[in-house]
């Protein structure tokens, strides 16, 4: 897909999009770490996924992005109407909106090396 044509999306379904392929990224990455219990993965697998987790990346990833990307971060960041649970707070819970944004747009205009570099970057994070 085209880059303007992926910018036509609202924020949320990129979001909701970015969300699976996110999600999908840290099981693969998990799964080919370690063969283990899955309760294990799954707990591993939670730490990565979590709002919290997702607003530390925002904040080391938005210098790398270029303008288009920034944008899509920044929009998926700024958009309303989604609830936030009760194990985040407002903040990190737009950050990761808009991680999630980001990589459903990646993932629309098929830049899997992007999201992979960029991935790579969310992964190395501490906790």
């Amino acid at each position: 897909m085209e880059k303007r044509d992926a910018m036509q999306y609202s924020p949320l379904t990129l979001a909701f999009l970015g969300d699976g392929v996110y999600e999908q990224l840290v099981r693969e990455k998990l799964v080919l770490t370690a063969n283990m219990p899955v309760g294990k993965l799954h707990s591993m697998a939670v730490k990565k996924v979590r709002a919290s987790y997702q607003a530390k990346a925002f904040d080391i990833i938005l210098p790398m992005l270029d303008s288009d990307e920034e944008g899509v971060l920044k929009r998926g960041r700024n958009a309303t109407g989604n609830t936030v649970p009760k194990s985040s707070n407002p903040i990190e819970y737009h950050k990761a909106t808009a991680i999630e944004s980001l990589f459903g747009y990646l993932h629309l205009i098929g830049n899997k090396p992007r999201i992979d570099e960029i991935f790579e970057i969310i992964w190395n994070i501490e906790e």
